[in-house]
């Protein structure tokens, strides 16, 4: 593995429970200066420089298509210790199948995932909108899950339902948590964490403009005071990925939450 100890893993105590990064890897031209891209005269891949500065990523493509396990172990082996992947769930269990009947295709998609080993972070289920809250349905499908496995999972609900008292709480007896949303859909309350009180996970998917618009400086220091607020009462991981990809942004907005986290840990 090419990587060394470079890392500004820039956490310490309290930061430790941070994981910021972006939906995917790429590192777009206009913000590559900051990531390495030599190390000892050796040129690093995508993965590399990214993990050289950031210690999570969230994997999108597994919600279109599948992944060899032998890719899954790549991508872990290229990786820092430290490094998580949190990775969606497949939409031929979400979108298509709509949670019913998904035991096959569950299985076969953490029997892939397994490849990554300890570097496997949440499992993010994202619903449709469209998609409202069946209680015997969720709860099929949380049991089926839970058999195949324990390690963390987060959901993302878009449909009005889902944010009951009655689908709070079976989110919680299972310990799956709600992911915080910006823009936030179905409901304002899909702008806060929620369920297992475990996990908080951030996805800032851009505002107003979904995928493309920039977090101006004014939010992300908004953005770092809520993340902040309380945190020394509370000891949950707190993941926050940003989604705004498409013109590049992500990668300048997480590195600038770093260093605004950095400053409230000092």
């Amino acid at each position: 593995m090419v990587v060394a100890i470079l890392l500004l893993w820039h956490l310490c105590l309290d930061m430790e429970r941070y994981f910021l990064g972006t939906a995917g890897w790429t590192i777009p031209k206009q913000h590559g200066a900051l990531f390495p891209l030599l190390e000892q005269d050796v040129r690093l891949s995508h993965l590399e420089r990214y993990a050289s500065r950031l210690r999570c990523v969230e994997i999108n493509s597994s919600f279109h298509r599948p992944h060899r396990r032998s890719t899954w172990e790549r991508w872990a082996a290229t990786v820092p210790d430290e490094f998580r992947f949190a990775v969606k769930a497949p939409k031929a269990i979400t979108h298509v199948g709509k949670l019913v009947n998904s035991g096959a295709a569950l299985q076969e998609f953490f029997q892939a995932i397994a490849g990554l080993g300890s570097k496997l972070g949440p499992v993010l289920v994202q619903l449709p909108p469209k998609l409202a809250f069946d209680e015997v349905v969720a709860h099929d499908f949380f049991t089926t899950l839970r058999e195949l496995h324990m390690g963390q999972v987060v959901l993302e609900p878009r449909h009005a339902s889902w944010f009951s008292s009655a689908a709070e709480q079976l989110l919680r007896s299972f310990e799956i948590a709600r992911v915080a949303a910006d823009p936030p859909k179905g409901s304002p309350a899909a702008a806060r964490p929620g369920g297992w009180s475990g996990l908080h996970y951030w996805r800032l998917h851009g505002l107003p403009r979904t995928y493309y618009s920039d977090y101006d400086e004014g939010t992300l220091l908004n953005i770092a005071n809520r993340l902040t607020s309380g945190a020394r009462r509370q000891r949950h991981d707190t993941w926050v990925i940003f989604d705004n990809t498409a013109l590049g942004y992500a990668s300048a907005n997480v590195i600038r939450l770093g260093e605004l986290l950095r400053t409230h840990a000092q």
